[in-house]
């Protein structure tokens, strides 16, 4: 029987091919394995920040006692039916695309509020989160954000608890007119603005621009319901 000789090339190239293939399909298999349950977590995680943007504790609340219905609505702010939870659930995984198609989220709560989610670009990277209107339609009951690069210490502050409740209370209109809510260089001046993060100048830029762009394509809605409070 012919021996190989495990010093060769030929003999390093085909292990190394075998053990490259080998470890390619057990990392496969293995990401197959867990696709489930890592698509799970990632449900499981926006379904917590829209409870925590409502105001309730996702270690005490869940989903479903505080969401009453999930919707998507057209550019004229009206549900589009047909759509389900998991059509719903997948348009936050690029809201990019769904936005341009046409298609806004939006979570109505038990208690009269709405959810509408936003996304937009930090000083790093994309930024993202959801914010929580009173039934009234235009005082923030809660905010939640979060990134995926932005400066720890500076611009990552916008995940904390701190910078989120500030934007608690604070209301988008000004009158009848849209205003937004926004983090202000040098300190809040009025019921519109909070104070911004010292030294994250870009990414208050960013949560701005976000907030404004994101909550303007729910004012079809907004205005809708608004009118009748």
């Amino acid at each position: 029987m012919a021996k190989f000789n495990v010093n060769s090339n030929a003999y390093i190239i085909i292990y190394s091919v075998v053990m490259v293939v080998i470890v390619a399909v057990l990392l496969a298999v293995t990401s197959l394995s867990l696709q489930e349950r890592q698509g799970e977590n990632i449900l499981n995680e926006k379904r917590q920040q829209i409870v925590k943007a409502l105001g309730e504790n996702p270690a005490t609340a869940s989903y479903s006692d505080v969401v009453a219905e999930a919707a998507m609505l057209d550019k004229n702010g009206q549900k589009i039916e047909g759509k389900t939870d998991a059509d719903i659930f997948s348009a936050l995984g690029d809201l990019t695309a769904s936005f341009a198609a046409g298609e806004y989220p939006v979570f109505k709560a038990t208690n009269g509020c709405v959810v509408i989610p936003v996304y937009g670009a930090g000083l790093w990277g994309p930024i993202w989160g959801y914010i929580a209107l009173e039934p009234d339609m235009n005082t923030v009951k809660g905010i939640v954000m979060d990134h995926s690069g932005e400066t720890p210490g500076l611009g990552a502050e916008i995940t904390t608890d701190k910078v989120q409740s500030s934007f608690v209370g604070k209301t988008i209109f000004e009158g009848a007119d849209f205003v937004s809510v926004s983090m202000k260089k040098g300190g809040a001046t009025n019921n519109h603005e909070v104070d911004a993060i010292s030294g994250g100048t870009k990414t208050c830029d960013g949560v701005n621009a976000m907030l404004k762009s994101g909550i303007e394509s729910y004012l079809p809605y907004i205005n809708a319901n608004k009118s009748n409070k």
